[in-house]
C-alpha cells in the first residue's frame, strides 16, 4: 500500500513520464483490453446458437423459411430461401467467429476505456471534455446505425428474394449471411458517424460552418448514393429512410458549426485562454539608431603579458 501510494504522488500531474513508464503502462493497458475481450468471448462462445439465431431470426421470419418446404410451396408459390453450412469444419469456425465478434463489440467499453486511461495524462482540459463528448455521443449514433440496419435487413431480404425463379429453393450460406448482416451493421453505423466527423473537423479548426453549408446540394446528393448503394434492396422507401436521418444529422452537425465558429470569433476577440499561448507578433519594427559596442567595452585593458590574446582569452571563443 505504502507503494502505491508512494507511486501515485511521485506521477507528474501533467502525465509526463519516461519512455520506458509509457511502454509499461501501454503494455498494462493491452493486457486489461485482451483480458475483458477474451472473458466476453468465452461467455458469447456458450451462447452463440442463441446469438446467430437473433440475427437470422428476422430475416427468416421475412421470407418464411422456418415453415416446412411443402407449406411454402402452397404459399408462395414454391419460393425458399434456406440457411445451410457448407463444411466438417464451417460449425466450429462460425462458432469460434460469432463469439470473437461479440466479445470485441460488448467488450468495447473495456478497451475504450483502457485506450482513453492512456491516452487522457496528455490531453488539456478542453481536449478531455470534446473526447468525452466524441465518445458519449459516437456510441449512441454508431448504435442508432447498427439498429437501423437490424431492423431494415428483413425488408431487404425479402425484396432480393423476389427476385428468384418459382419453385426454387434458395440456399444461403449461414457464414455468408452473418458476414452482409455484420457488414450491413457496421456501414449502417459508421455512416451515422458522419456529423460527428464533421464537427471534429470543425473544432479542430479545418472545416468552418458556413463552407459545410455551402455544400449541402452536393452532400444531400452525396448521402442519396450512398444510402442507394448502401441497400441492396430496390426499394425506395428503405433507401430514403437510410438517408433521411443522415440529412438531418447533417444540418444538425453544420447548425453546430456555425455557432462554433461565432464563439471562437467572440473568444478570440476577448483574448486566449489561461493554459493556452497567445499569438506571436512576427511583425518586424524599426528599433532605431543602434550604438556600436566596442569589444573591450566594459573589460579592463589588456596587460603588455596578453598582447598574444584576444579581450583577454587564449582564443576567439
Amino acid at each position: 500500500m505504502a507503494r502505491s501510494a508512494r507511486k501515485k504522488q511521485e506521477k507528474d500531474p501533467e502525465g509526463r513520464m519516461p519512455l520506458a513508464e509509457h511502454l509499461r503502462e501501454l503494455r498494462n493497458r493491452l493486457i486489461k483490453a485482451v483480458l475483458g475481450i477474451l472473458l466476453v468471448t468465452i461467455v458469447a462462445a456458450f451462447y452463440y446458437r442463441d446469438i446467430i439465431e437473433f440475427f437470422t431470426d428476422p430475416i427468416l421470419d421475412a421470407v418464411g423459411c422456418k415453415a416446412s418446404f411443402s407449406e411454402l410451396a402452397n404459399a408462395k408459390g414454391g419460393t425458399c430461401a434456406r440457411i445451410v453450412l457448407n463444411g466438417l469444419l464451417k460449425p466450429f469456425t462460425l462458432a469460434l467467429k460469432v463469439s470473437l465478434t461479440t466479445g470485441v463489440v460488448v467488450a468495447s467499453p473495456i478497451w475504450l476505456y483502457q485506450l482513453w486511461a492512456f491516452v487522457a495524462p496528455g490531453l488539456h482540459k478542453h481536449e478531455k471534455k470534446y473526447a468525452r463528448a466524441f465518445v458519449g455521443t459516437g456510441a449512441p449514433l454508431f448504435l442508432a446505425g447498427a439498429f437501423f440496419a437490424y431492423k431494415t435487413l428483413p425488408t431487404m431480404a425479402t425484396v432480393l428474394l423476389d427476385f428468384s425463379p418459382t419453385d426454387v429453393d434458395n440456399q444461403l450460406p449461414l457464414d455468408e449471411l452473418i458476414d452482409l448482416v455484420t457488414r450491413m451493421v457496421v456501414i449502417f453505423g459508421l455512416s451515422f458517424e458522419l456529423p460527428l466527423l464533421l464537427v471534429m473537423l470543425n473544432l479542430t479548426g479545418v472545416l468552418t460552418g458556413r463552407r459545410m453549408l455551402g455544400w449541402w446540394r452536393g452532400m444531400i446528393l452525396g448521402i442519396t448514393l450512398f444510402a442507394a448503394i448502401a441497400t441492396p434492396s430496390t426499394d425506395p422507401l428503405t433507401m430514403l429512410a437510410l438517408a433521411g436521418p443522415i440529412w438531418v444529422l447533417y444540418f444538425a452537425a453544420t447548425a453546430f458549426s456555425l455557432m462554433n465558429d461565432r464563439r471562437k470569433r467572440r473568444l478570440a476577440e476577448e483574448g486566449p485562454d489561461d493554459d493556452e499561448a497567445s499569438d506571436l507578433d512576427l511583425a518586424p519594427e524599426d528599433v532605431g539608431d543602434v550604438e556600436p559596442v566596442s569589444a573591450n567595452r566594459g573589460l579592463p585593458e589588456p596587460s603588455s603579458s596578453d598582447h598574444d590574446r584576444i579581450n583577454g582569452y587564449d582564443d576567439a571563443t
